[in-house]
């Protein structure tokens, strides 16, 4: 089978120094280190040689031809026989495994660090001590309730007994309030010392939300003020907590220099890349617990790997040892229905735990039951259904042709971005314009095309302009909301902060780059202090991640590409807590709600295989 496949002019000079170093051009090297250097580019942690084997593929780019590829046991021996390519173990540029797959050494040494500390830390047994006392604090903090079993309780459980934990869950689903009473439970617990927690995410405006989360959730917590108050309400992100070094990808923070924390928490854990956290666990303390939150259907890291879908397996979570079960029992009594799934031997499947009931959509509620169907592959039949119009907070539309995009969006935008632009002009309390701008977004799967965000966002401001909404007057101007698209450690603004450009009235109008953070403050900025930033009335489904809005218009793109998978249509559809209007093609959409996020890494084999 024929493929087209383009090399970067990275990917041909990695692939040439490789041959250089093992001093001997060989085409099957070659072959296998420019493939591999693209494919870590696109986001795999390693290449699978299966892939290529025994086919041809068309290069386009910088190295135009037609190559041909050996079979996969010729290919093998060959790359065995270059001193650049070494076993598991060894210490050359690239690691070839017993799978068929080849890493660059970082990345193997990324890969075999995590799945080595996240096998520690799930043996790592927890005595709670105090069972009388632990059995006290949990019926308060969790009363009994109808639904069984209470999984936010069982979360709770796992967090005490075991070392690392990983709660996942839908949009909605209370991880962030489950966290909050685990952190209440283990500091009521811990007799009064200070229990050292680090709350974290991988971005900014992750780490917002989760402080923000915590500070509110925490003073509806069943405990003392005590407690309470030695609950941290401060979160930042995962590269500000192992204190970056300049110009350098190392941080202070090592296995020489951990982290001075006894338990640390990560939410939006999804998003967090291979080497990021494998940085990480590296400069954990030895007793340190580990709480991942995320939901493992949403879009991966834009970067290498896909940590929290490899961490939890391909198979379904909640499926707990006897031996955990039997420990849990004088806490949650018989509770659980006569078809819970239990097995025999421990693992980590005893570090697992999928929240089942939402508190944002109601069983029965249109988001919630479509984004069900598209985990489950059903495109046909989610069309179908929103053409019938038999949901209401759904609706589906056909794409429009590029060239009357401007016409179509018209009566959304002016809609859409009206009270926000109204408070704007009147000079409204900063809360009420922040809020009012969450109220609507436009969501776009790609960044190019006439749908990407790159095109929609000026077509929107043309949009506003014309309808005398926003005077978009030089390069910045009043209403104008912009996003950071790079870190910018001076200021503490990060890739993915939205902020909004607003004059100021005790500054005769003098413009203001005004962000809100977690604990509901706002921080005012010369806009010129802005380094890299967007306009951002429509954004990526990528960068809306950890975000929710009233209402979203999500635009697929007008033909297939690889990065429209079932899990971007999936967090594009769950961003939205009232309405969700989908413009797409049906064979597109099709076609993606089909497609798996696809990642090549030996991460999941090297956790579950050991615990199978």
């Amino acid at each position: 089978m024929n493929q087209n496949i383009s090399f970067s002019p990275l990917d041909i000079h990695f692939a040439r120094f490789m041959t250089t170093l093992a001093g001997d051009d060989q085409p099957e090297l070659f072959l296998a280190a420019a493939l591999l250097s693209r494919h870590v580019a696109e986001g795999d942690v390693c290449l699978d040689l299966n892939t290529f084997a025994d086919q041809h593929f068309i290069s386009g780019g910088n190295e135009r031809g037609i190559f041909s590829v050996p079979e996969l046991p010729l290919w093998q021996k060959k790359l065995k026989e270059s001193p650049v390519v070494g076993k598991p173990g060894d210490y050359r540029p690239l690691i070839l495994d017993d799978q068929s797959r080849l890493y660059l050494y970082r990345y193997w040494e990324y890969e075999k660090v995590l799945a080595d500390k996240i096998t520690d830390l799930a043996h790592a047994a927890v005595d709670p001590n105090n069972p009388k006392r632990l059995q006290e604090i949990i019926e308060r903090l969790f009363p009994a309730q109808s639904a069984n079993p209470d999984w936010q309780k069982i979360a709770a459980l796992v967090s005490c007994f075991k070392q690392f934990t990983v709660i996942s869950g839908s949009p909605g689903t209370g991880k962030t309030t489950t966290v909050a009473k685990i952190l209440a439970l283990l500091i009521d617990l811990d007799d009064g010392k200070k229990l050292r927690i680090a709350l974290t995410a991988p971005t900014g405006k992750a780490a917002a939300r989760l402080q923000e989360s915590i500070s509110r959730t925490k003073e509806t917590l069943n405990c003392t003020n005590l407690v309470k108050a030695k609950i941290p309400d401060k979160a930042t992100t995962i590269h500000r907590l192992l204190e970056s070094l300049f110009m350098s990808p190392y941080f202070r923070h090592n296995a020489g220099n951990p982290l001075p924390y006894d338990l640390i928490v990560i939410d939006e854990a999804s998003m967090v890349d291979l080497p990021l956290l494998s940085k990480l666990v590296q400069a954990m303390l030895p007793k340190s617990r580990l709480i991942l939150l995320g939901d493992k259907n949403q879009l991966a890291s834009v970067e290498a790997g896909a940590v929290l879908g490899d961490i939890c397996g391909s198979t379904a979570l909640n499926i707990f040892s006897r031996q955990l079960m039997d420990q849990f029992k004088p806490y949650i009594g018989e509770g659980f229905p006569a078809d819970f799934r239990i097995i025999e031997s421990p693992g980590l499947h005893d570090c697992m735990v999928e929240l089942q009931e939402n508190y944002r959509f109601a069983e029965n509620s249109d988001i919630g039951q479509i984004s069900a169907a598209v985990n489950r592959g059903e495109g046909p039949q989610i069309i179908e259904a929103l053409k019938n119009r038999y949901y209401k907070n759904i609706q589906w539309s056909i794409l429009p042709k590029a060239r009357e995009l401007a016409l179509k969006l018209k009566p959304w935008i002016v809609d859409g971005f009206r009270n926000y632009l109204i408070l704007v002009g009147a000079h409204g309390s900063l809360d009420d314009i922040f809020d009012a701008f969450d109220q609507f977004r436009v969501l776009c799967a790609l960044r190019q095309g006439p749908f990407g965000v790159s095109a929609v966002n000026p077509v929107i401001e043309k949009i506003l302009a014309g309808e005398g909404m926003i005077r978009p007057e030089g390069r910045f101007y009043h209403g104008q909301p912009v996003m950071i698209t790079r870190n910018n450690n001076q200021l503490k603004l990060f890739n993915g902060d939205v902020g909004l450009i607003l004059s100021d009235d005790q500054k005769d109008g003098e413009l203001s780059a005004v962000f809100r953070d977690g604990l509901g403050r706002f921080r005012r900025f010369s806009p010129q202090r802005l380094l890299e930033h967007e306009t951002v009335y429509a954004m990526t489904v990528h960068k809306s991640q950890g975000s929710e809005f009233e209402n979203v218009l999500f635009l697929l793109s007008d033909r297939d590409a690889p990065v429209l998978t079932r899990e971007l249509i999936y967090t594009g559809m769950t961003r939205a807590r009232n309405q969700v209007f989908l413009w797409s093609d049906e064979t597109v959409f099709n076609t993606s709600v089909l497609r798996r996020i696809q990642r090549s890494s030996g991460l999941q084999d090297a956790l579950w295989q050991r615990h199978r």
